[in-house]
C-alpha cells in the first residue's frame, strides 16, 4: 500500500513538473495567480465577500491587470523558460518584465476614468501578483530538486576558494546529481570565516587544509580559483601530500573565457597548472598594428608552436593567413580546428618543404606575404643525432632559403623561432639552429628593407615533443617512469605564453635582433616526474618507480638562454631580453651547401659531417661591451 502511495506521489509530482515546462500551462497558472492577487487586493481593502457593486470593477481590473502583466512577460520570453531548472538570471528577467507590466497598468490607471481601485488595493495587488508568480516558480524548482534525488554514490569534497567561481561551482554541485558532495569551503578571506556561502560553511583557511581533510573524511579537493598562480596551486597540492585525496581544479581565466563555471569544467590538476605564471599584459595595440590587414605566412603551422601562432595571429585580423606545413595531416587538423571555432580570416593551406627553393619562391611570388613567422624545424634531439644531414638541410638551409625569399619579395619582417639549445650547442639540433641564427642575420645585410629577428626560448608544455605526455603514458602503464639524470633541469613555458611573447617581440625589432624570453626558473625533471606521479594519485618510488637511464647523445644537464648573461640588454617588456652577438663577416651558405652536397654523395662521413656542423654552430654572441639599450 505504501509502495502504491509513493508511486502515486511520484506520478503527481512528475505531472506537476511537466506542467511547469509547458509555456501555455505556466501562462494559465500565472493568469489564475494574477486574478487571485486582484481579488485579495479588493478583499483586504473592502471585504472577503465582494459586494455586488464591486463585482464589475473586480472583473474589469482582473482582465486589465492580467493583460498588462502577461503581454510583457510573453514579449520578454518568460514562457520559453523551463522553470524547474531556472536560475537567478531567469528570475531577474521575470522581475524586469513584471515591473514593465506593472508600470503599464499604473499608467492606464492614471489616465483612465474607467478603472476605480482604492489606492491601498492597487499596491497590494501589484505586490501580491509578483509574490504569487515567483512563489509558484519556486515550488516548481523545489519539486524538481526533491524529485532528482541522488542516484550515485557520492564522494565528500571541499572547495578551495569561496569567491564567485567557487560559489557557482558549489551551487552546480548541489543542484545536480553528481558523484561529488560538497561539505564546505576553504578560504583565506577573514570576513568569510565561520560564515555560510551557497549554504555551505567556510571551514577554515588554507593553513587548515590538512586538518579539515582529516577531520571531515574528505575524499576530493576542488580548487576553484581560476586566477591562482602556479606557486599558489603548488602550495595547495603539496599541503595535501600523503592524504590520499584526489585533487581537481577549474581551468585558468584564459580557459574560462566564456565565464561559465560548472562541474563539467573540473579536471585533474595538470603540470601546466603548477607552472602557471602571472598573466602577460600584451602590447595589444602594437601586435594588432603589426598584423591587422597584412598577409601573414606561418611555417610549421601544423606544429604545437606554429598552430598557436596561427590562432593568435588570426585573432588580430590579418587579411590572409598562409599556413605552411610539410605534413598534410597536421595542416588538415589545423583547418578543422579553425572551422569549428568559427574563424572568419581567409586561410590558405600550403604543403611544402621549406628547403625546396623552387617551391618556396613560387609561393612567395604568388602570395607576397608581408610578415613571416618561421616555426618549421626538426626539434627532436636524439633523432637529429642520427639524421644530421636532414637537420642541417631543414633547420639551417631551410631557414636561409626562407629568409632570402622574404627579402627578395619584400616582406616587412621575418621572425624565426629559435631554441635555448642553440647556446653552446651539444646536440646537432642545437648546432643547426645556431647556424640558422647566424645565416638569418647575414641575410639582414643583403636585404636591409626586411627586418629579420630571432626569438629564443626553451621547452614548451603540451608540445608534441614534450616529455610530459611520455611520463603520463608510463604512469598509466604502471611505470617505471624513465628520466635520463636525477640532476637534469630544463626551462619550461606554456605555449600560449611563449607565442604571445614572440608576437610582442616581433613588434620591437628593427632588424638583426636576437630576443630571449624570460623562462622563469629551470625545473628539475626528476622532481617534475615525482609531481606527475603524485597528481595521478600514486607515491613515487613506492607505487611507481623512477628509473634513471643516463644522458643521451647530444643532451646537456642544464640549458642556457644566453652565452653571457652579463651582456644582455633589457627591452620594454620585462619578459623579453635582447642578446648581443658578433656581426657575421661572411656567409655560411657556401659551407652549408658544400656539406649537404658532400654528405649526399658519400664523400663525407657522418662523423665528419657532425664535426663540421658543430664547428659552424660553435660561435656565440659577442661579449664585447655595449651599453644596454631599451627598445
Amino acid at each position: 500500500m505504501l509502495h502504491n502511495d509513493n508511486r502515486l506521489l511520484k506520478s503527481l509530482l512528475s505531472l506537476y513538473l511537466k506542467m511547469a515546462s509547458r509555456g501555455r500551462y505556466v501562462l494559465l497558472v500565472d493568469f489564475v495567480s494574477l486574478a487571485l492577487a486582484v481579488y485579495l487586493g479588493y478583499a483586504l481593502r473592502v471585504t472577503f465577500f465582494i459586494e455586488q457593486g464591486y463585482t464589475g470593477e473586480l472583473l474589469q481590473t482582473i482582465c486589465i491587470f492580467s493583460l498588462c502583466i502577461l503581454i510583457p512577460l510573453i514579449w520578454g520570453g518568460v514562457y520559453k523558460v523551463v522553470w524547474p531548472r531556472a536560475s537567478v538570471e531567469e528570475y531577474t528577467t521575470l522581475l524586469r518584465w513584471y515591473l514593465a507590466g506593472a508600470l503599464l497598468f499604473l499608467l492606464i490607471f492614471k489616465v483612465s476614468d474607467h478603472i476605480r481601485i482604492p489606492r491601498s488595493s492597487l499596491s497590494i495587488l501589484i505586490i501580491l501578483g509578483l509574490m504569487f508568480l515567483t512563489t509558484t516558480r519556486a515550488f516548481w524548482r523545489l519539486a524538481f530538486v526533491t524529485r532528482s534525488g541522488r542516484t550515485c554514490k557520492q564522494q565528500r569534497a571541499i572547495i578551495i576558494g569561496a569567491g564567485q567561481a567557487g560559489t557557482l561551482l558549489a551551487r552546480d554541485l548541489l543542484r545536480n546529481d553528481t558523484e561529488l558532495m560538497p561539505i564546505g569551503f576553504v578560504d583565506d578571506a577573514p570576513g568569510l570565516q565561520n560564515m555560510k556561502v551557497a549554504s555551505l560553511n567556510v571551514l577554515g583557511t588554507s593553513k587548515d587544509i590538512r586538518k579539515i581533510v582529516m577531520e571531515n573524511d574528505v575524499e576530493v579537493v576542488l580548487i576553484a580559483i581560476p586566477s591562482a598562480s602556479g606557486n599558489v596551486i603548488r602550495e595547495f597540492v603539496s599541503s595535501l601530500e600523503g592524504l590520499n585525496v584526489s585533487v581537481r581544479i577549474l581551468p585558468s581565466l584564459i580557459d574560462l573565457a566564456d565565464g561559465h563555471v560548472s562541474v563539467k569544467k573540473l579536471r585533474s590538476v595538470k603540470l601546466e597548472d603548477l607552472l602557471r605564471r602571472e598573466p602577460i599584459r600584451l602590447d595589444d595595440p602594437g601586435v594588432e598594428n603589426l598584423i591587422k590587414g597584412k598577409r601573414v605566412l606561418v611555417t610549421g603551422a601544423g606544429g604545437s608552436i606554429g598552430s598557436e601562432i596561427c590562432r593568435q595571429v588570426a585573432a588580430k585580423g590579418p587579411s590572409e593567413l598562409l599556413v605552411l606545413g610539410h605534413g598534410e595531416q597536421s595542416i588538415y587538423n589545423l583547418l578543422e580546428s579553425f572551422a569549428l571555432s568559427g574563424n572568419k580570416v581567409p586561410l590558405v593551406p600550403i604543403i611544402a618543404d621549406i628547403a625546396d627553393k623552387v617551391t618556396l619562391e613560387a609561393i612567395f611570388k604568388k602570395h607576397m606575404p608581408n610578415l613571416v613567422f618561421h616555426a618549421a624545424a626538426h626539434k627532436h634531439v636524439p633523432l637529429m643525432e642520427d639524421n644530421p644531414r636532414e637537420a642541417l638541410r631543414v633547420n639551417s638551409y631551410g631557414t636561409r632559403t626562407l629568409a632570402e625569399m622574404a627579402g627578395k619579395y619584400r616582406a616587412e619582417r621575418m621572425v624565426m623561432i629559435s631554441t635555448d639549445k642553440a647556446v653552446h650547442p651539444s646536440s646537432i639540433m642545437g648546432a643547426t639552429k645556431r647556424i640558422a641564427e647566424r645565416m638569418l642575420f647575414y641575410v639582414q645585410k643583403r636585404y636591409p628593407d626586411t627586418s629579420y629577428m630571432a626569438v629564443r626560448f626553451g621547452n614548451v608544455l603540451g608540445s608534441r615533443g614534450s616529455v610530459i605526455p611520455k611520463f603520463e603514458q608510463q604512469i598509466e602503464r604502471g611505470g617505471p617512469v624513465t628520466v635520463t639524470h636525477k640532476d637534469m633541469k630544463r626551462y619550461f613555458m606554456l605555449i600560449p605564453e611563449a607565442v604571445s611573447l614572440v608576437l610582442q617581440a616581433g613588434t620591437m625589432g628593427k632588424g638583426g635582433e636576437l630576443f630571449v624570453l624570460d623562462m622563469g626558473e629551470p625545473v628539475n625533471i626528476a622532481q617534475m616526474a615525482e609531481t606527475l606521479i603524485r597528481l595521478h594519485g600514486h607515491e613515487p618510488y613506492k607505487d611507481i618507480k623512477i628509473e634513471f637511464t643516463g644522458i643521451r647523445p647530444g643532451e646537456k644537464l642544464y640549458e642556457e638562454l644566453f652565452y653571457d648573461p652579463d651582456h644582455v640588454s633589457t627591452t620594454a617588456s620585462d619578459k623579453i631580453y635582447l642578446s648581443k652577438f658578433s656581426a657575421e663577416k661572411e656567409s655560411l651558405l657556401p659551407k652549408v651547401e658544400a656539406l649537404l652536397k658532400d654528405s649526399a654523395e658519400g664523400s663525407l662521413s657522418e662523423a665528419e659531417l657532425k664535426a663540421a656542423i658543430f664547428q659552424l654552430g660553435d660561435n656565440g654572441e659577442s661579449e664585447a661591451a655595449e651599453p644596454p639599450r631599451r627598445l
